[in-house]
């Protein structure tokens, strides 16, 4: 395996921003090349050990989404190859991890979809019977299926911050009516087709989130990561079981370690041991190759 990639340092393009696991550069004043590191962040804290070859299974899995999804709507893709763009000494930061992408106006708004009762709308389900003010049916449990998928939308937080759920409302506020409605209905096509393929796969798509933006032209498009294990709980059907939280494809071993650990969930978090990256490195993978293969 490659070594891990924790920060990129493209001297050849302005860099823009750095977020938790992704680099982004402009490349003029239309596009951007973005570089999927190997951070993890746990618990909104980015930890100090990477997990190697973490970006090249975030990029790999938004391009087979991408092209698997393009009939539903427009997407960031440009087709440039990164590789092209920067020098020779910074190929091996981007070759099998960046991407070149349409800069867009993106919108401030998490759009997420639940196929299954868990995380925090477990949580909000348990206090008061609905999650983001939709209203579920008594007596459901934890991870149980919904009787159909939910638009749940969420603010964006700044980096270090919890997104905070919204109501609708919120996304009208944000947006207008007309384009709340498009959103939510793009979302929850593209969540069910997903999940649809998913499932012949051996894989449950409990929930996950899209981000999206605006061209010149006002079109919505689809950007940023789409249907990974960061974005996405996946959980492997045979491990399913209703009344519990299944095992999934992502940092679970990361989180199940730290809980045992004694830290405020502040940073700076506690170096993680090998067995641990080893752990998260190969459910990563395994996520990708069993929906790819």
């Amino acid at each position: 395996m490659a070594a891990a990639l924790y920060q990129s340092s493209i001297k050849s393009l302005p860099l823009l921003a750095r977020g938790k696991v992704r680099d982004m550069y402009a490349v003029g004043d239309d596009k951007l090349l973005i570089v999927a590191s190997d951070r993890i962040s746990a618990f909104d804290v980015i930890l100090d050990d990477p997990i190697p070859g973490k970006g090249q299974v975030l990029k790999e899995l938004t391009d087979f989404w991408l092209e698997k999804l393009a009939h539903i709507l427009p997407n960031h893709s440009t087709g440039v190859k990164p590789e092209d763009l920067v020098t020779a000494e910074e190929r091996d930061q981007v070759v099998g991890r960046a991407v070149v992408v349409k800069r867009l106006k993106p919108i401030m708004v998490e759009a997420v979809a639940r196929g299954y009762l868990i995380g925090s709308g477990w949580k909000d389900y348990q206090q008061s019977g609905a999650v983001c003010e939709i209203s579920l049916p008594a007596g459901l449990k934890q991870a149980g299926k919904l009787p159909q998928p939910i638009f749940t939308p969420a603010a964006k937080a700044e980096v270090g911050l919890h997104d905070e759920n919204v109501d609708f409302d919120h996304v009208i506020k944000e947006v207008g009516r007309e384009m709340a409605e498009r959103i939510r209905e793009v979302t929850l096509r593209l969540y069910s087709e997903a999940a649809t393929f998913a499932a012949t796969k051996g894989i449950m798509i409990a929930d996950t989130k899209f981000e999206f933006g605006l061209d010149a032209n006002g079109t919505l498009h689809l950007m940023d990561e789409v249907l990974t294990p960061d974005s996405s709980r996946f959980w492997p059907a045979d491990g399913y079981k209703e009344g519990m939280s299944p095992p999934s494809f992502d940092k679970q071993f990361v989180r199940d370690w730290l809980e045992t650990q004694d830290w405020g969930k502040t940073p700076p978090a506690p170096r993680l041991p090998a067995d641990v990256i080893a752990k998260t490195a190969a459910k990563y993978r395994e996520a990708l190759d069993r929906l790819t293969a």
